[in-house]
């Protein structure tokens, strides 16, 4: 249907009367930000470049769903305004946050857990070398757990060993890394050493200590005879404003209780006593209370002070450590019989892991208070039962109990337990070999003694000086001196030995008649350590020698070391110069004459040079019957005339 001009007009009309009616409406505002994304680029290198960096940045900063987080829209970043101090480059690294153990770092972590559990220490510490310098860099805390397995093992080498790679690659050390370093100098009886790194942490760590590092040093020098020095670091521990800690008081009254301190022991109580306010809530100060009561003979007292603190209505907190201090308290006074009825209760308190009120040192010491009344039998059966209640015994354990059943005659016994150290995976150390060692040398065993003694060698333990001296006394004793020499044959490379230990191998020898021996010992010694061969030493010598008349000979022998050392030095000499003549010579034949300058007078020099080294040939040939040149003059001649063998030239050229 179409319309009409005029109808279309008037409709027309009617539309527009109607728009004039309506509101208007004014059109959106624009948006303040654009967000403006750019998806393209100029170049296809470019685009390559992008991708690198992207997967660059989630290596560095993995996203937030791999910390197990939901993922949201980061903050919008703001601007940190520029630092008026520059920073200084060689100030210590932070250590990294927990949150940098994630994505990759968490799986390598998950490894080397993983070797821990397995006992693979060895394997752990090595993937934790090869890691450091990979693309996926350990965190400090995987590095942490397996320096806290190897001193848990007591292989306090290794451990420095991998400590000092550690440090060496850049890796920040945190407060746990400090804190093993320092329990592992004062385990190994080395409290100076342990304090002089404590002072340098104190003075260029960036972070401060934490009350487990009291704990640790103060327990160290403790148990080194360090009392002294304990007490003016728990008065650092207030100067540092840290909160009075019960069981740095219970360390430090153990040892005033091993120095017979029985006022320092209630000096410290006192102190401890005034500062929480007059009362005392922990339980672990109790036991090392009731020595000093012990120690002033007043036993009255010190049971008042036991049944105040595990009685019936008793409101002191006793735990598992609180209960070992007052057992042992107890055992060393006279009070076994007390010792085992509480032990019993605390075992029917114990119930992991609401209630931990017996751990691995509550079997310790009972253990120990059943030896010293001479019930081997029941410490055997008791020491077996320590799996029952989850507490593992660990190497400390087995050697306190063999080292009991070794010095009262119960060598099968001790031996028994070493194989079930064995069959437990729990490794032997230096002490359990030495125990063992000791006993059979007592027991007329030297061929057992000896096998221990290689066992801890073929294990890779690494036995002292003072060990290798036992096992060597042991066997001369018993007229075993071919064996003896075995040995020091196999340490003498591996153990630095001092004057006492080779004169006393070099005596046994000669008291064996084997002066040949002897004079081999000396031989060794010349070529590899000759300062120790001193006068006094070499009297030692000539008199072993003089017994059979042939104090002679080693007169004889220092003169012919000296003579070959003094071939050696002049071969290394002649070997230099002619090394250094050589060098001249294949230098000057591979310069061109034209690079020097005057060409005529070098060409004539040269002619020269060659005609007087004919000269000389030919006058050698005369005198020495034709004798060919050297290759060394053959080079000088070549090189003197300006001539270079196309054979030599090609390669260099």
């Amino acid at each position: 249907m179409s319309l009409s001009k005029p109808a279309f007009l008037a409709h027309l009309r009617i539309l527009t009367s109607a728009a004039l009616r309506r509101p208007l409406r004014r059109p959106p505002p624009p948006p303040r930000f654009v967000s403006v994304r750019s998806l393209s680029f100029a170049t296809p290198e470019e685009a390559a470049a992008e991708r690198r960096r992207r997967k660059r940045r989630l290596r560095i900063e993995p996203p937030l769903s791999s910390l197990g987080r939901p993922s949201a829209s980061p903050p919008p970043p703001h601007p940190k305004p520029p630092s008026s101090i520059p920073q200084n480059p060689n100030s210590p690294k932070l250590p990294e946050p927990i949150s940098a153990l994630a994505g990759n770092r968490l799986n390598l972590h998950n490894r080397i857990l993983a070797l821990v559990r397995e006992d693979d220490l060895e394997e752990a510490a090595l993937l934790t070398r090869h890691s450091i310098y990979s693309n996926c860099r350990p965190t400090i805390f995987t590095a942490n757990a397996v320096l806290h397995a190897l001193v848990r093992q007591s292989k306090y080498s290794d451990f420095l060993s991998l400590h000092r790679f550690i440090t060496q690659a850049g890796l920040a050390p945190n407060v746990i890394t400090y804190n093993l370093l320092f329990q592992t100098y004062l385990d190994c009886r080395r409290p100076d050493t342990a304090m002089e790194h404590y002072k340098q942490f104190i003075n260029d760590a960036p972070i401060n200590p934490s009350p487990t590092t009291y704990r640790i040093l103060i327990k160290g020098l403790v148990d080194n005879n360090k009392v002294e020095r304990a007490l003016e670091l728990k008065e650092e521990m207030a100067v540092r404003e840290f909160a009075p800690d019960p069981l740095v008081y219970h360390y430090l009254m153990v040892g005033c209780a091993k120095n017979s301190d029985a006022d320092g022991i209630f000096k410290l109580h006192e102190e401890l006593k005034e500062k929480l306010g007059g009362v005392v809530e922990d339980g672990v100060v109790y036991g090392g209370l009731m020595r000093g009561y012990f120690l002033r003979g007043m036993e009255d007292a010190a049971m008042e002070c036991y049944e105040e603190a595990v009685g019936e209505n008793s409101k002191v907190k006793m735990s598992a450590v609180a209960y070992n201090s007052v057992l042992d308290a107890l055992i060393k006074n006279g009070k076994f019989e007390e010792a085992l009825k509480l032990f019993d209760r605390m075992l029917e308190e114990h119930n992991p892991p609401k209630r931990l009120a017996v751990n691995l040192g509550s079997f310790n010491v009972i253990v120990d208070g059943y030896c010293r009344q001479g019930k081997f039998k029941d410490a055997i059966d008791l020491f077996r039962k320590m799996n029952d209640y989850r507490c593992g015994p660990d190497v400390l354990s087995y050697n306190v109990l063999i080292e009991q059943l070794c010095e009262n005659g119960l060598l099968a016994e001790a031996e028994e337990l070493f194989g079930e150290m064995i069959e437990k995976k729990v490794n032997p150390d230096e002490f359990t070999h030495v125990l063992l060692m000791d006993a059979c040398f007592k027991n007329a065993r030297a061929d057992d003694a000896a096998g221990y003694f290689k066992k801890m060698v073929d294990s890779g333990l690494r036995p002292n000086l003072a060990v290798y001296n036992k096992l060597v006394d042991g066997l001369v004793k018993v007229g075993r001196v071919d064996e003896a020499k075995a040995f020091y044959d196999l340490m003498v490379k591996k153990l630095k030995m001092d004057v006492e230990s080779y004169q006393f191998m070099m005596k046994a020898l000669s008291e064996d008649g084997k002066l040949d021996e002897v004079l081999k010992m000396v031989d060794q010694l010349l070529d590899e350590d000759p300062i120790i061969f001193d006068e006094e030493f070499q009297e030692f010598v000539k008199g072993e020698l003089r017994k059979e008349g042939r104090e002679e000979e080693l007169g004889k022998l220092m003169e012919e070391k000296e003579r070959q050392k003094a071939e050696a030095k002049a071969r290394e000499a002649e070997a230099a110069e002619a090394a250094k003549r050589s060098a001249r010579a294949a230098v000057a034949s591979l310069l061109p004459s034209k690079l020097l300058g005057k060409k005529e007078e070098e060409k004539e020099l040269a002619n020269n040079a060659s005609g007087e080294a004919n000269a000389a040939l030919s006058a050698n040939e005369d005198t020495n019957g034709g004798k060919e040149e050297t290759s060394e003059e053959v080079v000088a001649e070549n090189s003197a005339s300006g001539e270079v063998d196309p054979a030599r030239e090609a390669p260099l050229g």
